[in-house]
């Protein structure tokens, strides 16, 4: 395994192609390889998590059958290409058959998964087959909507740009009555 030193050597590495040999040991940069090895010790702490543990804390439902959504969640992810950031919003969705799950839990699996080396679609597939392991819905739902730094800051810079994804399981891929419901509610104006 990489130590911490082994990183910050790295980065120092890094900062020496960008500035030039002899050029990153100026007064701004001395301490940026230890900053940037500790900001991403939080940025990628998704590794440190685990989706069963965290869709564990379950609560009866009470016979609710409805559609259990959290929308406009925001997140930051890192392209794993790149190096570049995302940022967007998800809505993540589900209907449960026995157990519901705290609502902060939806947005924790959402950072288990943003917060590695990611593309927009494995977040996408991996928040909905946790629900489907984890939570055994009826069905379940995650749409991912995001700005992407490598679309926008290099290669064809598209600063408007926005990629949508979406899984769908069970009753919301077989049903388009429950995806036009979802649809809807995800539409809803703000509060």
């Amino acid at each position: 395994m990489t130590t911490k030193d082994e990183a910050m050597k790295a980065v120092k590495t890094l900062l020496s192609y960008i500035e030039g040999e002899g050029k990153s040991d100026r007064e701004g940069l001395m301490n940026t390889p230890k900053r940037v090895v500790e900001s991403w010790d939080e940025i990628f702490a998704g590794y440190t998590m685990d989706a069963g543990e965290l869709l564990d804390a379950t609560f009866n439902a009470e016979g609710y059958e409805g559609i259990v959504l959290l929308r406009n969640i925001e997140f930051t992810s890192t392209c794993e290409h790149h190096l570049q950031p995302f940022n967007g919003r998800a809505h993540i969705a589900y209907i449960p058959v026995e157990r519901i799950v705290g609502i902060s839990k939806l947005a924790r699996i959402l950072e288990l998964h943003a917060r590695r080396l990611q593309n927009q679609e494995r977040i996408t597939k991996g928040i909905a087959d946790d629900l489907e392991r984890e939570l055994k819905p009826l069905g379940s739902a995650v749409i991912l909507e995001a700005a992407h730094g490598c679309m926008q800051c290099r290669g064809v810079a598209k600063q408007q740009a926005i990629m949508t994804t979406s899984a769908m399981n069970g009753v919301f891929f077989e049903r388009s009555e429950a995806r036009n419901e979802l649809m809807k509610l995800i539409q809803q104006p703000p509060l």
